[in-house]
C-alpha cells in the first residue's frame, strides 16, 4: 500500500473555517470559509477510494465522488468540475445545502469506522467555485441543435436541472417563473447564511451562456395560458414546488405575532435583496420567539430569528433529537447561535394576551412509542402540560404542493394531497397522465431535499429527450 492509503490516519477530518458565532449572528453572510488549494487536496486525499463507494450510493444523484476527489487531490479542478456536472447540474448549490451528514458523508467508510468522513460537501462546493473563477463553463461545442423546444415552468432546482440537460441534448429550453429572479426557494426560501444569492446569479449566467432563456415575472395562468405553451412547445416540464404550509390547526394561530415559516423566510430574504430594514412585523428585538418544527426549514427560521435580534429563540419538536428530520449540522449551528431546543414537546395551543398578541404556547410532553411503522410515534403524556412564554411563534410543520388549476383542467392526474402523479405504467419516468407534460421536484414528492429535485429535473429531461427522439413524438403547431 502507498502512503496515501493511510492519509486518514495522519490527517483528521477538517472543514473550512467557520465564522465565529459572535460575528456571524450580526449579518446574513455565508458562515463557512474556503479551503486553500493544499487543504482541499489533502482532505480529498483522505478518501479510501472504496471498491464499492457507499458515498456514491447514498447520494441521490449518484455523484462519482471518489473519482472527482482524486481529481481535486491532483489539482485538476477543471476536470473535477466537468465530472461533477455529469451527474449534478447544480454542484455548487448542493455542496452548500445538502445534508451531507445524512447522505454521502454519513455513508462514508471513514465515518463508519470512526475516523471522520471525508469532507465531501465542502470539497464539492470549493472545487466548483474555484473552477468557475478559473473560467470553467460547460462545453457544448459538439451539441447539435434538434429544433425541438421545451417550456419549463418554475426556475427552482428541478427546473434548472432540466434546462441544463435539455441544452446538452440540443433542445431549446425556455424557463417561465413568476419571480423576478431564478432559483425558487434557492433564492427566496433558503437564507443567505446558507446560500449566498450571488451563487445563484452565477448559475444563471452559466445557464444563459448555454442558451437557456429565462422569462421571469411571467406567471403561467395569469400572464400566459398553459394551453398556449402546449401549442407552442414540444413538451412542458412542471417544477412548481410545494408552497402550501401544513396547518396543524392550533387554536390561536390567527393571533398577531404568529408567522408561517415559508412566507416569513421569503419576505425576509426579499427585503434583504432589496437592502431594506426589517418591517415592524419582523422587529424581534427583545422578543421571545418560539419555532414549532424540527426540519431544515425550522432551523432556517431559528437562525433567522436570532439575526433579527430575538431575546431568545426556542425550538419545539415533538420527537427526540435523533429523530429530527433536518440536518444535524444545521441543528448544531442553531445551537451554537443560541437556540434552545425542547424535544418531545407537542404544541397544543397558541395563547393570546392583550390586543390579540401572542403571549405563549401551551405544550405537553411526549413519549415515543412503537406503532409498527418503523418510526416511533409521539404520544402525549397526561398531566405534563405547561406554557412557554412567547411574543412570536413561527409554525414550520412542512409544506404541500399547490397544484394550479391549469394542471387539472388539462387532465393531469393528482393524488389526494395534490402531488402530481408521474411514471404510471406504460409511461416514461416523470411523465404525467398527459403525454406532453412532465413533472418533478416537490410538486411530485412533497417537500423534500434540493438534491432530489435536481435528480428529478435531470431524469425528466432524459425522458423528454427520449420521447422527442421517437418517430411518434407529438406533432405540434410550431413544427
Amino acid at each position: 500500500m502507498s502512503k496515501k492509503d493511510f492519509q486518514f490516519l495522519n490527517l483528521p477530518r477538517q472543514t473550512p473555517r467557520i465564522v465565529p458565532v459572535s460575528i456571524r449572528v450580526l449579518g446574513y453572510g455565508e458562515i463557512a470559509g474556503d479551503f486553500s488549494n493544499s487543504q482541499a487536496g489533502a482532505q480529498a486525499e483522505r478518501c479510501l477510494d472504496c471498491g464499492n463507494p457507499y458515498c456514491e450510493h447514498a447520494c441521490p444523484v449518484h455523484n462519482y465522488i471518489p473519482n472527482w476527489l482524486k481529481l481535486v487531490e491532483e489539482g485538476r479542478l477543471i476536470e473535477a468540475a466537468t465530472l461533477m456536472h455529469e451527474t449534478n447540474p447544480l454542484p455548487e448549490i448542493c455542496g452548500r445545502v445538502c445534508p451531507q451528514d445524512r447522505l454521502c458523508e454519513g455513508a462514508c467508510t471513514l465515518e463508519q469506522t470512526k475516523f471522520g468522513s471525508v469532507t465531501i460537501g465542502s470539497i464539492e462546493r470549493w472545487a466548483t467555485d474555484e473552477a468557475f473563477r478559473m473560467g470553467w463553463r460547460p462545453d457544448l461545442s459538439a451539441v447539435r441543435e434538434t429544433g425541438r423546444r421545451v417550456a419549463i415552468i418554475g426556475a427552482g432546482p428541478a427546473g434548472l436541472a432540466c434546462a441544463d440537460r435539455l441544452r446538452r441534448a440540443g433542445i431549446a429550453a425556455d424557463v417561465y417563473d413568476r419571480q423576478s429572479e431564478i432559483g425558487g426557494l434557492l433564492t427566496f426560501g433558503i437564507p443567505p447564511f446558507k446560500l449566498d444569492k450571488g451563487i445563484v446569479r452565477t448559475r444563471r449566467e452559466v445557464l444563459e451562456g448555454m442558451g437557456v432563456r429565462f422569462l421571469l415575472n411571467r406567471e403561467v395562468g395569469r400572464d400566459i395560458e398553459f394551453g398556449q405553451l402546449l401549442d407552442e412547445y414540444d413538451a412542458v416540464f412542471v417544477g412548481t414546488g410545494a408552497y402550501t404550509y401544513v396547518d396543524a390547526q392550533l387554536p390561536g394561530r390567527d393571533l398577531h405575532g404568529v408567522h408561517d415559516a415559508l412566507p416569513f423566510l421569503i419576505a425576509n430574504t426579499d427585503r434583504l435583496l432589496r437592502d431594506e430594514a426589517p418591517p415592524p412585523a419582523f422587529d424581534f428585538r427583545g422578543k421571545h420567539v418560539v419555532v414549532l418544527g424540527g426540519g431544515d426549514t425550522g432551523m432556517d427560521c431559528n437562525r433567522t430569528a436570532i439575526r433579527l435580534g430575538a431575546a431568545s429563540v426556542t425550538c419545539v419538536y415533538r420527537r427526540d433529537e435523533a429523530n429530527m428530520p433536518g440536518s444535524a449540522r444545521e441543528v448544531n449551528y442553531a445551537r451554537e447561535e443560541g437556540v434552545n431546543f425542547l424535544f418531545q414537546r407537542q404544541p397544543l395551543e397558541i395563547l393570546g394576551g392583550a390586543r390579540g398578541n401572542v403571549r405563549g404556547v401551551r405544550v405537553v410532553e411526549t413519549a415515543l412509542v412503537a406503532d409498527g411503522s418503523g418510526r416511533q410515534r409521539p404520544q402525549n403524556v397526561a398531566g405534563t402540560e405547561y406554557v412557554i412564554d412567547a411574543d412570536v411563534v413561527i409554525q414550520a410543520f412542512g409544506f404541500l404542493p399547490s397544484p394550479p388549476d391549469w394542471l387539472r383542467s388539462h387532465g393531469v392526474a393528482l393524488d389526494r394531497t395534490g402531488r402530481v402523479i408521474t411514471g404510471a405504467s406504460g409511461s416514461l419516468p416523470h411523465q404525467t397522465s398527459h403525454a406532453q407534460i412532465f413533472a418533478g421536484g416537490d410538486n411530485v414528492r412533497g417537500a423534500d431535499l434540493v438534491v432530489r429535485a435536481v435528480y428529478d429535473g435531470r431524469e425528466a429531461a432524459a425522458s423528454i429527450v427520449q420521447m422527442l427522439a421517437t418517430a411518434d413524438a407529438p406533432a405540434l403547431a410550431h413544427a
